[in-house]
């Protein structure tokens, strides 16, 4: 079920109303069936796997939670380590190692003859899984006690608004959720509607329409040079955050309709002016995920500099591993962390540079090329994310600039691009107005700040948003870009 779908716009009413009309004792078995409905409506059968890794956690935590030390509970956190990767690695990773294993085989004429295993990847198997593993983890540290409600856990695994997508949500901030008994709140539910108006604008209205120049220009990157390129590589940059921002904010508005709240997940991620404040505000949920549970054991910057190094790549590199089973996130988790690294490194010289300059003394500029530097940078990665094959990115990266002197012809260019002059143009001015909106966010939470505007004015922005979701989507259903991860 897709949150742009016209099923969704009939389940969450009736969840709502149920949710409220139910006495509170019943409410997590409302819940929890609707999650699993939520998920079964993309294929049933898979809903198995979220039962198989809640059992599991839910009796490992409890396993955990009879013993006094690290020592013993560390042979059960290792049977649930070993079970939800198990899963996660079956369905999302074993062809992609079984085939690198095929092709290192044949290349030295080495019989190799495993099949291939297959399966339909499970919709949002890696969100749910470290969202499970991260209650594991937790117990096993003793910041948390182990749940003891097997079906408030199971809640906690499925919870629909954020079991395809996230936030990944830690144990600590929704399992004491479920236990509080939610009164409504028309405050509340104004807010969570706002941000679900907000959030489906971003997706349906500027994200998928961005993705016909993308997918076009991407499908068959070789028909295109220069500007071409540069425009979809720009569009893309535009279409994973509304896209993704977007799924999170309806998410989050969601639960807060029904009294629940979900982490923040983006801050304004392109306004950042280094590449580690970008994964300070880019899918924060996973960020923090990778942080705690990957670099901080593995040493942190509480290390020798060497170990560090080897951190910072082993984090990207399961960051660009955990977006999908293919070497284009490889290549883009190592990107990054190349940035990361060149940019602690030298962290005094673009400073420097800034000095001689002078540029240091306009502080408004200087906070504009740092931040259009860390964009260019994002944007360059951006192309291995996206591309379907090394040889494509590596095709594009390379003649990203080329015939650029050549003119680009307004009518020719956009039909080559799939689009007319007209369709770019409303794609400009939304991503202008989107930019506006963070701008302003700048000064506060532009939710309470609209909320001291006139009433004519709030519903002027409700009716132009919700003509424009109407007027001005995409011919057809495009499902979220994180879906498929």
């Amino acid at each position: 079920m897709l949150f742009n779908s016209i099923h969704f716009l009939i389940f969450f009413p009736i969840v709502f109303v149920l949710f409220f009309a139910c006495p509170h004792r019943f409410r997590w078995f409302l819940l929890l069936c609707a999650s699993y409905y939520f998920y079964m409506c993309w294929k049933a059968e898979y809903v198995l796997l979220i039962i198989a890794s809640t059992l599991l956690d839910y009796f490992m935590g409890l396993l955990m939670g009879r013993e006094p030390t690290k020592a013993g509970r560390r042979k059960y956190l290792i049977i649930s380590l070993i079970g939800n990767l198990g899963i996660l690695f079956m369905f999302k990773y074993f062809n992609f190692f079984n085939e690198t294993l095929r092709a290192t085989f044949t290349h030295f004429n080495m019989f190799y003859n495993v099949p291939a295993f297959k399966a339909l990847l499970p919709i949002g198997v890696s969100f749910y899984t470290f969202q499970t593993l991260s209650y594991s983890i937790e117990v096993y540290r003793g910041n948390i006690q182990p749940e003891k409600h097997v079906g408030i856990f199971a809640l906690y695994v499925a919870f629909f608004p954020q079991l395809v997508a996230g936030p990944i949500e830690r144990s600590q901030n929704l399992l004491p959720q479920f236990y509080k008994k939610m009164h409504l709140d028309a405050g509340r539910i104004v807010s969570g509607l706002q941000l679900i108006l907000w959030g489906m604008f971003k997706k349906v209205v500027i994200a998928d329409r961005l993705a016909v120049v993308v997918n076009m220009v991407y499908g068959n990157p070789y028909h295109y040079q220069g500007s071409s390129l540069i425009i979809a590589t720009l569009f893309f940059a535009f279409q994973i955050f509304c896209d993704f921002s977007g799924y999170s904010d309806i998410a989050i508005g969601t639960s807060q309709v029904m009294g629940f709240n979900l982490m923040r997940n983006f801050n304004r991620p392109y306004h950042a002016q280094s590449i580690s404040e970008f994964w300070q505000r880019w899918h924060i949920s996973l960020s923090t995920w990778f942080r705690d549970y990957v670099y901080i054991p593995l040493g942190g910057n509480k290390t020798t500099f060497s170990k560090w190094i080897f951190c910072i790549i082993t984090t990207f590199f399961l960051s660009g591993l955990w977006h999908g089973a293919n070497w284009t996130f490889i290549v883009w988790g190592m990107l990054h962390a190349v940035y990361y690294l060149a940019e602690k490194r030298y962290a005094g010289f673009t400073d420097a540079i800034f000095k001689f300059f002078r540029i240091h003394k306009i502080p408004a500029l200087q906070d504009i090329l740092r931040i259009l530097l860390t964009f260019g940078l994002v944007c360059f990665a951006w192309i291995f994310f996206r591309a379907n094959t090394i040889s494509d990115a590596l095709y594009i990266s390379t003649y990203l600039f080329t015939g650029l002197r050549e003119p680009f012809i307004f009518g020719n260019g956009m039909g080559a691009l799939g689009i007319t002059f007209h369709d770019f143009m409303i794609s400009i001015l939304l991503l202008v107005l989107m930019e506006w909106v963070h701008l302003i966010q700048r000064f506060g939470n532009i939710r309470e700040l609209f909320s001291k505007k006139p009433a004519w004015l709030r519903w002027a922005v409700y009716l132009f948003l919700t003509l424009c979701i109407m007027n001005l989507h995409a011919l057809e259903e495009i499902p979220f870009i994180y879906f498929q991860f």
